[in-house]
């Protein structure tokens, strides 16, 4: 249950969540991610504290950093930044999400380690790309993925209050997206002996998340407006709410196909003959009508009576509005795949997994988010220090060992 990157050394010089959450996707596929903290830790760290308060675990953290080793260095020291070169020479994939300039400032730009290890396959995800007045600009998801991309705009009602994202929501996409992207470099290099520098942005994910709207305005100079249920034109595409307060959407893309179910589910067949609703066009321009007609039908049973309605119906596509509580307890989410047993110190913890199966090489999570410096001296061991030399290098402050959280 190794995954299909068993063998792939991955070493990680990741902070909060994108460049980790890449290192996490291939830490489930198998790969070996050994993680470079510096003495204070990845910031990561503190969601325990900022999110938590005095909470016992960090489950932000984790989802991220499961099946990771962690190894402290301080890459301002000249004996650790020689270590951390050295781990280089070894492995198979550079991973970071620090700042280019950082990066060139510390020597560990993609010229000096693809120039000393020219298998590397460097990768490096940045706020708004390499290039540009503002390649070396700070961004979290919430700025380059989110707000400038236009993620935000185009989800707001016009005149109305801008949206906020829920956290990590590009850093994720920009994680897993990733992953690919390293996963074909080296199935490149597997063919070419080569590595190579692999790059993307949040501004780059971002852009692309709304490229059906941001294409449109490419080749036509428009896109749609955001939707509101009051004005939706096929009511089949719409949300409604049951009679226990439940919400859920109807997903009919294909009017015509899909409101003759609707109409029958909502317990109102001779709708379908209603000279007002005969057409898709009529049933636009009645739109409003129809939408209150729809809600005082489904105010008349809970959910669950009308799923039982729904599955009835073998065109009539739609889905729960899930509560965050609602999802986790959904047991097509486990049948999905989408929850996890994480090897703990007690058993396992149940997290969320990343988003693919290999059903040939299938992975499992192998455990819980490491310690900080918790596997230094066991790395270190690797690259031929001993005990003597591990201590030496730990008073001079180049690396901690378990270092305090």
């Amino acid at each position: 249950m190794a995954g299909p990157m068993e063998g792939v050394r991955v070493v990680e010089l990741g902070v909060w969540i994108a460049g980790p959450a890449a290192g996490g996707v291939l830490a489930d596929w198998g790969a070996d991610v050994v993680k470079i903290e510096p003495p204070k830790g990845d910031p990561a760290r503190s969601f325990q504290r900022m999110l938590g308060g005095d909470m016992p675990n960090n489950p932000v953290f984790e989802l991220d950093n499961r099946g990771k080793r962690s190894i402290v260095i301080d890459l301002a020291n000249e004996e650790g930044k020689a270590l951390a070169l050295e781990l280089l020479d070894g492995a198979d994939v550079f991973l970071t999400n620090v700042r280019a300039d950082a990066m060139a400032r510390a020597g560990l730009d993609p010229e000096t380690l693809l120039a000393r290890n020219p298998r590397l396959v460097y990768g490096h995800i940045s706020g708004y790309g390499l290039e540009g007045p503002d390649a070396n600009r700070a961004a979290y998801d919430i700025a380059a993925f989110w707000a400038r991309s236009g993620i935000a705009s185009l989800l707001a009602p016009p005149g109305g209050p801008l949206p906020f994202q829920r956290g990590g929501m590009g850093d994720h996409s920009t994680g897993v997206a990733f992953a690919g992207a390293i996963s074909a470099a080296l199935f490149s290099r597997s063919r070419t002996g080569k590595g190579q520098l692999v790059s993307t942005s949040l501004l780059r994910q971002g852009v692309y998340t709304i490229g059906f709207d941001l294409n449109m305005v490419l080749g036509w100079g428009l896109h749609p407006s955001i939707g509101t249920r009051e004005a939706m034109g096929n009511v089949a595409i719409n949300n409604y709410t049951a009679g226990d307060g439940r919400r859920f959407w109807i997903v009919g893309l294909e009017g015509d196909r899909h409101w003759p179910p609707l109409a029958r589910c909502a317990g109102h067949p001779e709708w379908i003959d209603d000279e007002r609703f005969a057409t898709a066009r009529d049933r636009a321009m009645n739109a409003a009508t129809l939408i209150t007609m729809l809600d005082e039908a489904f105010a008349t049973k809970p959910l669950d009576e009308w799923a039982v309605i729904f599955e009835a119906e073998v065109d009539m596509f739609w889905a729960p509005v899930n509560t965050a509580e609602d999802i986790v307890n959904d047991p097509q989410l486990r049948h999905a795949g989408g929850l996890v047993e994480v090897p703990d110190e007690h058993g396992t913890t149940t997290m969320i997994a990343s988003p693919s199966d290999f059903h040939g090489t299938p992975w499992a999570p192998r455990w819980i988010a490491p310690r900080l410096g918790e596997h230094t001296a066991e790395i270190l061991t690797e690259i031929g220090r001993n005990d003597d030399q591990i201590a030496a290098l730990s008073a001079a402050g180049a690396v901690a060992l378990e270092a305090a959280e």
